[in-house]
C-alpha cells in the first residue's frame, strides 16, 4: 500500500511494520495457497543478513519504539496514497482560481444588490465544495511529505536497537563486545578525568548510551554537556550539580521526561530537548532564567508550562516545532527578549491575546497548524519588530485591519489559507502590497469610524441646543407675563410648553 515505507529504502522499519497485527481483512483470492498461522514464515533475506530480527525481545522492543509510525500509517491508510504531483498543482492553481473567484463574488454582491440570493448561494456552495477538495488534496500531500520523515528517523532508531542487541549478544556468547567495552572505557575515562581536574566541555554524542553515570554531576566547573544521538532514556536528578552548565544538548535520544532538577540549573543558557519522546516539560524548567535558547521541537508536547513567559523572560529563540501544541499560555507574552518562534506543525487553535506585546520578535512561524488556525490577534500590528512571518498552510480567511502597520515586515508567506482579505491579486504582488492594502483598508475604516462619531456629536448637540432654546422662551414668555398683568390670573395658553 501506498503508506507502507519502501523496503529497499527502510529495510528494518519495513521488516517490523510487515510483523505488526493487522485488522484489516485478507482479500478472498482462490489463487493464494492457503497460510498457516502456526508455522513461521520462510525467513527473508534480511533475516539472513541481521538474524536477531527474529528474536522476540528485539522485535518487541523495535515494535514499541515506532508506535508513531504505526499510528501515522494508519491513519493514511484511510486517508488514500499520496497524490502525484500534477494532481498537486492542479489543485494548487483551481484553489488559486477559486479563491479569486470568491473575493470577486464578494464585490459583484456588495454592487448587484439585484442578484438573485438563491442563485448566488447555490455558485457559492459549488465553489465552496471545489475548494474544500483542493484543500484536502493539499493537505494529504503535506501529511505524506512528513510521513517520510518519520520512516527516516524511525529506521535509524531501529538500526541503533539492533546494533545494541547486537553488542549484547556478542558479550554474551563470549565473543567480546570489544566495542562497547571500548565505550565504556572511554565513557569511564573521561569521567575520571573530569573529576581530576576540572573540564569545561565534555561531548559524548553518538556514544549510543543507554545510562549516564550520576557522577557526572559531580564534575566541577563544567560549562557544555553534549549527549546528543544516543539512546538515553532518562537524565539522572544528579544534574543539578552542575551549577556553572551553560550549555546542555540531550537532542536524538529517547527521554520520555526530564527531571526536575533540571530547574536547579540556573546559569544554563543553551538547552536542546529535541527530536526525543516528551509529552510534557517539567515546571521546574522555568526556573532556568538565564535561558537564551530552547529547543524542544520533534517532540509530543501538547502544552507548555503556565509560567514560561513571566519566569523565562531572557529567552530569546523558542523552537516548539513539530509538536501536539494546542494553546500557548497567556504568559508568553511577557518574553519580551523573545526575536525567534519557530510552532509550525502544531495545533495551534489561535494566539493569546498577549501574544502582541512580543515587541522584539522578528522571526514567526505559524504554519501548518492546518484546520486549527483561523485567525489572529486583532492587534497584531503591534508586533513592529517582526521581520519574517510564515502563516501558509492554516485557514485563515482575513488578516488583522492593523497588520498594514507591520513596517518592519519583509518576508510574508500565507500560501494555503483561505483569504478573503486581502484578495489573492494583491497577495500574488507581495509583502509590500498586502501591507499598503491593509494599510489603506484600516484607514477608511478609521476615517467612517470618525464620520460617524462625528455625526452622532451633531445630533446630540443639536438636540441639546433644542432643549435649551425651547427652555429659554418658555421662560422669556412666563417674564412677560408677569410683568403685562402683574395681578392678573394667569393666562393658561402662555403656560402650555412649546
Amino acid at each position: 500500500m501506498a503508506a507502507d515505507p519502501n523496503p529497499k529504502k527502510f529495510p528494518v522499519l519495513s521488516y517490523v511494520l510487515a510483523r505488526l497485527p493487522s485488522f484489516t481483512p485478507a482479500k478472498s483470492s482462490s489463487s493464494a495457497p492457503a497460510f498457516d498461522v502456526e508455522q513461521p514464515p520462510p525467513q527473508s533475506s534480511i533475516e539472513i543478513e541481521m538474524p536477531h530480527l527474529a528474536e522476540p525481545g528485539v522485535l518487541a522492543s523495535m515494535t514499541k519504539a515506532i508506535t508513531d509510525v504505526a499510528e501515522t500509517r494508519s491513519v493514511l491508510r484511510t486517508l488514500g496514497p499520496r497524490p502525484d504531483h500534477e494532481a498537486v498543482d492542479r489543485a494548487r492553481a483551481k484553489l488559486n482560481e477559486i479563491e479569486g473567484m470568491l473575493s470577486e463574488s464578494f464585490e459583484d454582491i456588495a454592487l448587484t444588490e439585484a442578484a438573485g440570493e438563491d442563485e448566488i448561494e447555490k455558485r457559492r456552495r459549488e465553489m465552496d465544495q471545489e475548494k474544500t477538495w483542493c484543500e484536502s488534496i493539499l493537505k494529504l500531500d503535506e501529511v505524506h511529505g512528513s510521513y517520510e520523515k518519520l520512516l527516516s528517523e524511525a529506521e535509524e532508531r531501529l538500526v541503533r536497537i539492533y546494533e545494541f542487541a547486537e553488542k549484547k549478544a556478542k558479550v554474551e556468547e563470549g565473543e567480546g563486545g570489544v566495542e562497547e567495552v571500548e565505550v565504556n572505557e572511554e565513557v569511564v575515562g573521561i569521567l575520571q578525568e573530569a573529576l581530576a581536574n576540572p573540564v569545561e566541555r565534555v561531548d559524548l554524542s553518538g556514544r549510543k548510551l543507554s545510562l549516564l553515570p550520576e557522577a557526572f554531576g559531580r564534575i566541577q566547573g563544567l560549562l557544555v554537556l553534549n549527549l546528543s544521538n544516543n539512546q538515553l532514556q532518562a537524565i539522572p536528578d544528579s544534574i543539578a550539580g552542575l551549577h556553572g552548565l551553560v550549555e546542555l544538548d540531550v537532542s536524538g535520544n529517547l527521554l520520555e521526561t526530564l527531571p526536575d532538577s533540571i530547574g536547579l540549573l540556573s546559569n544554563l543558557k543553551i538547552l536542546n530537548v529535541s527530536t526525543n519522546k516528551l509529552t510534557a516539560l517539567p515546571d521546574s524548567i522555568c526556573r532556568c532564567g538565564s535561558l537564551v535558547v530552547l529547543d524542544v521541537s520533534f517532540n509530543r508536547l501538547t502544552y507548555l508550562p503556565t509560567n514560561i513567559g513571566s519566569e523565562l523572560v531572557n529567552l530569546e529563540k523558542l523552537m516548539i516545532q513539530y509538536n501536539k501544541i494546542r494553546s500557548l499560555p497567556s504568559s508568553i507574552g511577557e518574553m519580551r527578549s523573545l526575536t525567534y518562534l519557530d510552532a509550525h506543525f502544531n495545533e495551534l487553535h489561535g494566539l493569546p491575546d498577549s501574544f502582541v506585546l512580543l515587541t522584539n520578535l522578528e522571526y514567526l512561524n505559524l504554519s501548518s497548524n492546518f484546520s486549527d488556525l483561523k485567525d489572529l490577534p486583532s492587534s497584531f500590528g503591534d508586533l513592529i519588530s517582526l521581520q519574517k512571518l510564515d502563516l501558509s498552510n492554516n485557514q485563515i480567511h482575513s488578516l488583522p485591519d492593523t497588520f498594514g502597520t507591520l513596517e518592519s515586515l519583509v518576508e510574508l508567506n500565507v500560501d494555503q489559507n483561505p483569504l478573503v482579505v486581502p484578495p489573492q491579486e494583491v497577495v500574488k504582488e507581495g509583502v509590500v502590497a498586502v501591507k499598503m492594502y491593509m494599510g489603506k483598508r484600516r484607514i477608511t475604516m478609521l476615517e467612517e469610524e470618525e464620520r460617524r462619531r462625528v455625526e452622532e456629536e451633531m445630533e446630540q448637540a443639536n438636540a441639546g441646543w433644542l432643549t435649551r432654546t425651547t427652555s429659554k422662551l418658555k421662560s422669556y414668555v412666563s417674564d412677560v407675563s408677569e410683568y403685562l398683568n402683574p395681578s392678573s390670573p394667569r393666562d393658561p395658553y402662555l403656560e402650555r410648553e412649546l
